[in-house]
């Protein structure tokens, strides 16, 4: 499923959802790489 996080204030980032966090974070693949962020509500996405 592919999920968005925010990275920053102004960074976001779409990828495979790998996991979710026991801190609230979403774990994230896009390629090779790994991210970890805070969700993006459905509704501002």
């Amino acid at each position: 499923m592919l999920r968005t996080i925010r990275l920053g204030s102004c960074v976001s980032v779409q990828g495979t959802l790998i996991r979710t966090l026991e801190n609230g974070k979403l774990l994230v693949r896009v390629g090779e790489r790994l991210f970890e962020g805070f969700p993006v509500d459905r509704e501002m996405a």
